[in-house]
């Protein structure tokens, strides 16, 4: 770094402080002024919620709960798509104290057991089925090797019926005292991220991590208790969960569920219907919703947007460009972030210019540092340098559950969470993230590390060796491919024939599209397989097909 230069470090700057609370006390502190205002809205069953009687269910299943035995810090799983009572749960297990653990819905049984012997998961609330998923079937498949699960409680069957009944079991002074108990810095919250290793990894968040991140992120789009967030966006990631809900009911706001899972229809009546100022999505979410309002059979009133969040996978300067001249969202922002910080680290403001909110992931949130290191060195790079992202303060998590040697290679001595991306940081402070160290794979918003891939496709009897790359995709931004090496004498496989393999035990976002067999794979001199040169001839072979 020459003397003239300036280093890629910004902090946040914030006249509001953090929260201390946790997430109960600022529910609470909500319910207290916006008693009468509407919570939440499920247009699939036509149920609401004002903030009284949201709080008075979450206060129901919080007390079944107690009753059922579980303790503070017990494991709570969710596994189900987007509805009322998973939100029910998030905030139930939050005022006792309990360990709420998202479950992917597109889990399988083989993902599902081991996200339960991980956590040493005590309960799980899960959904019946959804689309061609049998919950049910998938927790008998794997229930016998789960030792830590005692209950087993079915959304809309008599065990959750006979969960809340069982509320007065535990009194209203009980569950005070829970809740005095409580610190904002307990764990909260696990949310499995692919690993390198071929197993997700626990990120362990507390109430201050992600009440406080919500709450920010609220503030950051301007939030009040006028506004209506409708929530495509599934509630297992932090992108609902926290910058959703959590935002909203910091803020007063009312959460709008539109379908269990994203539809593109469902999305935009919810918003005319409902009156939303604010739509979430990824990309492809907002690419599907703009092809919908180009197709022109039915007319959308997006008059009440003003903001949204885009966020999950890159977002495409054209589709922001349409989405702020074509649906109303003048002041839609970008944000940047991992699960593993509570998720947002930089974001777009309202008054940066269109080139900023469109080409970067904007600036440092409110109380955190980011910097840029040079990867090789973990010295700082000059502004306009390439290097890894950094981040570091109250988001970061407590760690990988159960996995402190994991930990350890994500957050250095001094508390940078390593984000393994690589981005260039400009003489304003705004980031633009411009690749990837590590191999992960971003198809429509879902993480996949191709590692956790490999290693199950390696259990195929015909295959001898796999590797996993992403392909360019005008869909998804990215696709699986397999390159695979046979057996000797074995048949080439299909990329049908890998899909029935998978069919049930990944989840279907992590099923490669597409199958290249081959008799090698480009190497190095010293053994070491060369994903770049493999992405390279992959894009020439679609391209050619």
């Amino acid at each position: 770094m020459s003397e003239t230069s300036h280093p890629s470090y910004s902090s946040g700057t914030s006249g509001a402080p953090l929260l201390g609370d946790t997430i109960g006390d600022n529910l609470r502190r909500t319910v207290e002024r916006f008693a009468a205002r509407d919570a939440m809205v499920d247009l699939p069953s036509g149920r609401r919620w004002t903030y009284a009687e949201f709080d008075a269910a979450v206060d129901e299943v919080a007390r079944g709960l107690m009753a059922a035995g579980i303790d503070k810090g017990d494991r709570v799983g969710i596994w189900s798509p987007n509805c009322p009572e998973w939100t029910l749960v998030q905030y139930a297990t939050a005022r006792i104290g309990a360990i709420m653990v998202c479950v992917n819905p597109a889990y399988r049984s083989h993902e599902l057991s081991y996200v339960v012997n991980q956590s040493g998961m005590r309960m799980l609330v899960s959904a019946q089925t959804h689309k061609t998923s049998d919950y049910r079937s998938m927790v008998e498949q794997v229930r016998g090797e789960c030792r830590s699960l005692t209950d087993v409680v079915y959304i809309g069957d008599p065990t959750w019926d006979a969960l809340v009944a069982g509320a007065p079991g535990t009194t209203a002074e009980e569950l005070v005292q829970r809740s005095e108990g409580l610190s904002a810095d307990d764990p909260i919250n696990i949310q499995y991220t692919s690993g390198t290793t071929g197993f997700p990894k626990g990120a362990t968040l507390s109430h201050h991590n992600i009440l406080n991140n919500g709450y920010f992120v609220g503030e950051l789009v301007n939030y009040t208790e006028q506004d209506r967030i409708c929530l495509p966006v599934p509630f297992y990631h932090c992108f609902g969960m926290v910058m959703g809900n959590l935002a909203a009911t910091s803020h007063g706001c009312c959460m709008v569920i539109p379908a269990p899972s994203f539809e593109p229809a469902a999305t935009l009546e919810a918003v005319a219907a409902e009156g939303c100022t604010s739509l979430y999505g990824v990309p492809t979410m907002f690419i599907a919703e703009l092809a919908l309002i180009d197709k022109g059979e039915d007319s959308y009133d997006l008059s009440t947007l003003r903001t949204g969040i885009m966020a999950g996978s890159p977002c495409p300067v054209e589709v922001m460009k349409r989405v702020i001249a074509e649906m109303n969202m003048a002041e839609v922002a970008i944000c940047y972030g991992m699960t593993e910080t509570s998720p947002v680290s930089t974001m777009t403001r309202d008054d940066d210019n269109l080139a900023r909110r469109t080409e970067t992931v904007g600036r440092v949130m409110p109380h955190l540092e980011v910097k840029i290191v040079d990867p090789a060195t973990g010295l700082t790079a000059p502004r306009g340098g390439t290097g890894e992202l950094c981040t570091r303060g109250y988001s970061v998590m407590l760690g990988y559950w159960e996995q402190a040697d994991k930990t350890a290679e994500a957050i250095d001595r001094a508390r940078w969470m390593h984000t393994g991306d690589l981005a260039t940081m400009d003489d304003d402070g705004y980031v633009n993230v411009v690749g990837r160290i590590k191999d992960l794979v971003i198809r429509g918003g879902e993480n996949i590390y191709p590692r956790e891939v490999e290693e199950f496709l390696y259990t195929h009897p015909k295959i001898a060796d796999v590797q996993v790359i992403g392909v360019p995709d005008e869909k998804y931004g990215e696709e699986l491919m397999a390159w695979v090496i046979m057996r000797s004498g074995e048949q080439p496989l299909t990329a049908d024939d890998i899909r029935v393999f998978c069919d049930g035990k990944l989840a279907h976002y992590k099923v490669p599209r597409y199958v290249h067999v081959t008799d090698e794979f480009p190497m190095t001199v010293t053994g070491k397989i060369r994903k770049v040169e493999m992405r390279e001839a992959a894009t020439k072979l679609l391209a050619n097909d």
